[in-house]
């Protein structure tokens, strides 16, 4: 059986910069890009918000050379998807693709989030054309226009509230009669005169010709008054929520309730020995690539860290 001093999983600004920290701290990292290498970042187009890029950069060069940039200083990437994962032995057991199996004697989990999307073919018709899951992403394009955002918890309305300082008009169609949000941002939302809320909406499907130009919705869906809607948007915003990529750690970590890996005091540490979370799949809150990248970095660290201390 292969063995390595550190094995990470995952391949986004998290997976990437640990490696690069792993790689010149002569750990000899391997690198497991999984399902999707580069991460959810490689979903959006342009990336404006990353510090350094003056004119933003697109999505696929930054992870490309991050990549590059890790592979330089020596780290090991492979292509390939864990499928088990056996953390209560030293040290650890990852198994990839079912059949090939590494020991390591710490690994980092990085392996992301995935944004909740409603189904529809047109999310993926419009993927890069005016659909998107993060407002703080892909908000700066939609400057002066109208959008959509689709949810109704606090995550829906912070990003309906960011995008009311950027756009024209924003549309929150939210399933229910009411908002499920916390009290405060109720207020917010029905504070600005900029957003307009579509109780009891569901999108059936999106317009446009050269990307998303409208969304058609159906009104009490089901009930006798139900009744079709069409709004012109410009762009379309996810907000209902992400699922962490932690289910192969759930029977060695601790999980939220929403399935995020518990860190310790703030700290990639979980509460397995030489094992630790950064990212998305242990962030909640932030969900961005400068934060994923920093928490890449003390990741690494903390390894180096564990490793010196054996």
């Amino acid at each position: 059986m292969e063995h390595t001093k550190c094995l990470i999983i995952g391949s986004g600004p998290a997976g990437f910069t640990a490696a690069i920290y792993a790689s010149r701290a002569n750990l000899s990292p391997i690198l497991i890009e999984g399902m999707q290498p580069g991460g959810q970042l490689t979903t959006t187009t342009i990336v404006e918000n990353f510090p350094g890029f003056i004119d933003g950069i697109d999505s696929n060069t930054l992870m490309d050379n991050m990549r590059q940039q890790a592979a330089r200083f020596g780290a090991d990437i492979r292509w390939g998807i864990v499928t088990e994962a056996k953390l209560d032995c030293s040290p650890k057991i990852i198994t990839i693709d079912g059949t090939t199996q590494i020991s390591a004697d710490t690994v980092i989990i990085a392996t992301g989030a995935a944004a909740k999307y409603l189904g529809l073919p047109d999310e993926k018709k419009y993927a890069g054309q005016g659909v998107s899951a993060c407002a703080t992403c892909d908000g700066f394009f939609y400057r002066n226009k109208t959008v959509a955002v689709v949810g109704g918890g606090d995550t829906a309305c912070e990003e309906a509230l960011y995008l009311a300082n950027i756009c024209k008009k924003v549309y929150m169609i939210v399933r229910k009669n009411y908002l499920r949000a916390s009290k405060i941002m109720v207020e917010r939302v029905n504070a600005s005169e900029k957003i307009e809320i579509l109780f009891e909406h569901n999108t059936v499907g999106l317009t446009g010709e050269n990307g998303v130009e409208g969304a058609n919705l159906v009104f009490r869906k089901g009930e006798a008054d139900e009744k079709q809607v069409h709004i012109d948007i410009d762009g379309f915003f996810l907000a209902i929520g992400h699922k962490p990529n932690s289910d192969l750690f759930k029977d060695y970590l601790d999980l939220d309730e929403n399935g995020y890996i518990k860190t310790i005091d703030g700290t990639p540490l979980t509460k397995v020995e030489g094992v630790f979370a950064a990212g998305d799949v242990a962030d909640p809150r932030y969900r961005q690539a400068i934060s994923a990248a920093g928490s890449g970095c003390k990741a690494a660290l903390e390894a180096e860290k564990y490793l010196m201390a054996k």
